[in-house]
């Protein structure tokens, strides 16, 4: 959050690019896997010692992504899934490396984001297979996330970082002013979808509070197949 507000008033920063830290020797690469169900306790936030309060912080970082006149650019290395594949839908463009996987797991642990999370993504690849995506938990190839609009393109591994700088060129040489105003318009008619978010977190937060959503969790971190209807 505090990189992305200082290229925000940057005026030399034309493109942001948000990716991860990707090892060559890592054996599972992954953009973003989401929250980490370890560190969700009862009280509903994800307390991991940096918060006086619990409090779903990605929310603010999601409507600061909105709002900044940046273009941001995901660029997808291995999974984006769950939060992870929220933090790329919410991201300006998105390119993707072929061993890119995305999907959303929040019901399989009984978690959900009913902000961004599903009513972007309804708009982005559809009604019918945004709810296939919530309700399934399945998981998609970077082709599949292509095909249905999910992502701009995507590219061999190798050429990626090639590919991401061809986009950041094209796009640094058009006027930063008139892109800020196009990025202000193609999001104003979802302003009302910040309020949305906002709600839907504090729905998420008194979910995390069940005992039906604390099971999806417990399952998740013992190995074992929830039984969510045994706490309703």
């Amino acid at each position: 959050r505090h990189n992305d507000g200082l290229a925000t008033e940057d005026a030399s920063v034309g493109v942001i690019i948000l990716t991860s830290n990707i090892q060559e020797d890592m054996f599972t690469p992954a953009f973003c896997a989401g929250g980490d169900q370890r560190v969700r306790h009862n009280d509903g936030g994800y307390q991991d010692g940096s918060e006086a309060a619990p409090k779903l912080r990605v929310l603010d970082l999601q409507v600061q992504m909105r709002r900044c006149p940046k273009p941001i650019i995901a660029v997808v290395q291995g999974y984006a899934i769950g939060g992870g594949h929220i933090l790329h839908m919410v991201a300006d463009l998105t390119l993707a490396a072929d061993n890119a996987v995305f999907g959303q797991t929040g019901p399989r642990m009984g978690s959900f984001d009913a902000g961004y999370g599903s009513t972007l993504m309804a708009r982005l690849i559809g009604q019918k297979r945004a709810r296939e995506m919530w309700f399934l938990c399945r998981y998609y190839t970077a082709q599949e996330a292509s095909e249905m609009g999910l992502i701009n393109a995507w590219y061999p591994t190798a050429e990626l970082e090639g590919h991401v700088a061809q986009w950041v060129r094209r796009i640094i040489m058009n006027s930063p002013t008139a892109i800020a105003c196009c990025k202000a318009a193609l999001n104003a008619d979802q302003d009302g979808s910040v309020g949305i978010a906002q709600m839907g977190g504090e729905l998420t937060r008194l979910f995390y509070m069940s005992k039906e959503s604390q099971e999806g969790r417990d399952a998740f971190i013992g190995k074992r197949a929830p039984n969510f209807r045994s706490k309703l």
